[in-house]
């Protein structure tokens, strides 16, 4: 028996989907770096409990911290992109977060950007507010020790491929890190937006859109980009196709992020048939019902779709397109704005 649903949902399903293909899919993937974030917080006595916790998000993360919150008798307070939906906000609302979204922007960039300008001026105002900053805070990292645990336990770590949207950087960072721990024979994939600052691939704008939560417009501390062996960029329209396939073919209702990952690890596991293939499924399908679901007769056939393996960044091209990364170091040449020097220097 649970003592909290966080403790009851936060554990993800390992599904064989084929030969040498699995997923693990979470309700809401966070859950587990948020939980370890406010425990080691709370241990630590950098908080304590009836403390507000503050963030930015665009939807998962506002979740987790909100059911984190709840669990550990914290208030929460959230900055909110445009994109959270109305199903979300009622939960948050109901749950005793403070939400507060920010004026709608033209950019990805200039909408992150306002969302830290508002959070720096809350802490100006009041210091005992606690920013958790997912983005560039390292304590994010801990909570996939547990996941690691579970791939582990069900499938080894022997010739595993662990594919995930990188994001924030410590879903795929921590759980990987964890792993190669116990065995280096892993390799971690990981899957951005055409869009993203990231891994410098701002110059090739999506047409669809930039898919929220995977990728950035402004740089993260808590990317390591030498964790990654591949990187592949995938267009709104493929990441689309990979959700209703995974519905189509094996019932699974995962997110956008999820269909993103499942095009990338389908043909991966097709062409690799020696490695076990896991990829993730950071949440469920149902926010986008209307802006991915119900366009299910646009899907393409995943057999059909193949990337373009290129050298450079100045190769990228839309729909899909794949490098090698070789577990490098953020490139120097990566731009960062006033702003994001300012977040990172917060961070310690």
């Amino acid at each position: 028996m649970f003592e909290h649903i966080t403790d009851a949902i936060k554990a993800p399903a390992i599904v064989r989907l084929d030969t040498n293909l699995y997923i693990a899919r979470f309700e809401t993937m966070k859950v587990y770096s948020t939980l370890a974030a406010v425990e080691h917080l709370l241990r630590r006595g950098v908080v304590k409990p009836g403390d507000t916790l503050v963030d930015s998000s665009s939807g998962l993360y506002a979740y987790s911290l909100a059911l984190a919150c709840h669990k550990y008798g914290m208030k929460c307070r959230i900055i909110a992109s445009r994109t959270v939906d109305r199903t979300l906000m009622v939960q948050l609302q109901i749950l005793g977060a403070t939400v507060e979204q920010v004026e709608p922007s033209p950019t990805l960039k200039l909408d992150q950007s306002l969302r830290v300008q508002r959070i720096q001026a809350l802490l100006e105002r009041d210091p005992s507010i606690h920013w958790m900053q997912q983005y560039h805070d390292a304590v994010h990292y801990m909570g996939y020790e547990g996941v690691a645990a579970i791939v582990r336990d069900t499938l080894g770590s022997d010739a595993l491929t662990v594919v995930g949207a990188v994001g924030s950087g410590a879903s795929t960072g921590g759980l990987v890190q964890s792993l190669r721990a116990a065995n280096g024979d892993v390799e971690l994939i990981g899957v951005q937006p055409f869009g993203s600052v990231t891994f410098g691939s701002e110059h090739v704008e999506d047409p669809g859109i930039i898919i929220a939560g995977i990728g950035s417009a402004i740089p993260f501390r808590n990317v390591r980009h030498e964790l990654y062996d591949v990187i592949h960029w995938v267009s709104f329209d493929y990441a689309l196709s990979g959700a209703v396939a995974l519905l189509r073919r094996h019932a699974i209702f995962a997110g956008l992020s999820s269909g993103c990952c499942y095009v990338v690890a389908a043909r991966e596991a097709a062409q690799r048939p020696d490695r076990t293939i896991l990829f993730i499924a950071a949440d469920t399908g149902h926010r986008y019902v209307d802006s991915v679901f119900a366009r299910h007769t646009e899907a393409r056939e995943l057999d059909a779709l193949a990337p373009v393996v290129i050298s450079s960044l100045a190769e990228l091209t839309l729909p899909w397109s794949a490098m090698p990364w070789d577990r490098r170091p953020d490139p120097a040449q990566q731009p960062v704005d006033a702003i994001a020097s300012e977040v990172a220097a917060r961070a310690h």
